[in-house]
């Protein structure tokens, strides 16, 4: 005899709601979901750069190098879409991974190679 619950059908409390989730989601303006993805781009960045206080634990610059430049180009291509509000921090927290990225690289790429410079340009430390 099975100890599971017989009664217990698909629907149970262990299944997400995605239509409840969809109707979340659809209340959220883009700037908000734009600016949520960004931050979450940083900081997973960062953890990869080892500037977090567990340092060189997590770090791992070749995926540090992938988050930086899918955050360097969500912001150029949201540019026009979220306001200067949001866009300026966000800009500024990419220049600091990116300079983050050519400080904690052996050998730094060349300016203008650097993570996300593709969409940034150059960065100088």
């Amino acid at each position: 005899m099975s100890e599971t619950p017989q009664n217990e059908s698909p629907d149970s409390s262990d299944t997400p709601d995605f239509e409840a989730m969809t109707r979340d989601i659809a209340e959220v303006p883009a700037v908000e979901v734009i600016v949520t993805v960004a931050v979450n781009l940083m900081s997973a960045a960062a953890v990869k750069l080892g500037l977090t206080e567990e340092g060189d634990k997590h770090k791992d610059l070749d995926e540090a190098r992938k988050l930086v430049h899918a955050l360097a180009g969500l912001l150029d291509a949201g540019a026009t879409e979220v306001s200067s509000f949001h866009a300026a921090p966000l800009r500024d927290g990419l220049k600091s991974l990116q300079l983050a990225f050519r400080e904690a690289s052996l050998i730094p790429d060349e300016p203008g190679q650097g993570p996300g410079e593709k969409y940034t340009g150059p960065v100088y430390g």
